[in-house]
């Protein structure tokens, strides 16, 4: 009888509250233009840039005050040369050579690193292969295949080409497998659950789920990639009567010209620099800061 009267009871009225409205006129003003120094703190290439500037001072101080030109150059010496090697062409065709054939074992090894892993996710002996492999050759250094490539291939860019393939392929792959084993479950059955293998699978659920550290991969092979060619360069770079970047920098060594060593790593650290912060930088504004998966 109780339980009854009180499941029928009538809920109590709650009383009424009013607040007085905040005096907020004396708050100031909530938004307002930054000042210039405020700008500058907040960008990031002016940070950048202002620590490039640091490392300049420094080092410029420090050869000045060493004053040996044949051990470390002041950095007014080493731009001249930078300049003037660039503008008369010098500078150029060694970097375009370099270029070339850093693009062609780049996109070998991204294509081949894109056909491991598809594999790898679709099936599991793929998987088991790709985790092998990679535990086998990524820890071996590309400079230590040298050798092997010189008799395989020759010498030439074949030889350059098979080195930059073997630094890009396990670091991308590598992370590429693990941006796909760590893609959510959810996701995995939704695009299941649309009925999508194979290709279609990977490209539409398990890429932009994993972008971000597909995109780790890709920097880490890139630099890689870039060090390797470097290092190969000056060792057997010159082919078809041209040499690359890394055969200037042993030209000016053999030649005691310190001051084209240092032009010739200006330059290298320049194409990292533009790499970085140009390409895919817009590759992260454009993906993965967009998407939300990245600050």
């Amino acid at each position: 009888m109780m339980i009854s009267e009180v499941g029928t009871r009538a809920p109590q009225p709650r009383p009424d509250f009013e607040r007085d409205p905040i005096d907020a006129s004396d708050i100031g003003e909530v938004e307002g233009s930054l000042a210039f120094s405020e700008r500058l703190i907040n960008n990031d290439a002016a940070r950048r840039l202002a620590i490039l500037i640091v490392l300049g001072l420094i080092w410029e101080l420090y050869a000045r005050w060493i004053d040996n030109p044949l051990i470390l150059p002041t950095l007014g010496s080493t731009l001249t040369t930078f300049f003037h090697d660039l503008m008369s062409g010098v500078l150029i065709d060694r970097i375009a050579t370099s270029l070339r054939s850093l693009m062609l074992g780049y996109l070998a090894g991204l294509f081949l690193a894109a056909a491991l892993t598809t594999i790898a996710v679709s099936t599991r002996i793929g998987s088991d292969i790709l985790s092998t492999l990679t535990a086998m050759f990524n820890p071996v250094p590309a400079i230590a295949l040298l050798p092997l490539a010189l008799i395989w291939f020759g010498l030439g860019v074949p030889s350059l080409v098979f080195v930059i393939v073997h630094s890009v392929l396990w670091a991308v792959a590598l992370n590429t497998l693990t941006g796909f084993r760590s893609v959510p479950e959810t996701l995995r059955m939704s695009g299941q659950n649309y009925g999508l293998r194979g290709i279609r699978y990977v490209a539409l659920i398990l890429i932009p789920a994993a972008f971000p550290s597909i995109l780790a991969g890709l920097k880490i092979g890139w630099a890689f990639a870039w060090r390797t060619l470097i290092a190969a360069e000056l060792v057997f770079g010159v082919s078809s009567r041209s040499g690359g970047l890394g055969w200037y920098i042993f030209e000016a060594r053999s030649e005691l010209e310190t001051d084209r060593v240092f032009a010739g790593l200006l330059a290298v650290i320049l194409i990292g620099l533009i790499v970085e912060a140009v390409i895919f930088r817009f590759i992260e504004k454009h993906t993965v800061q967009r998407w939300g998966m990245q600050r």
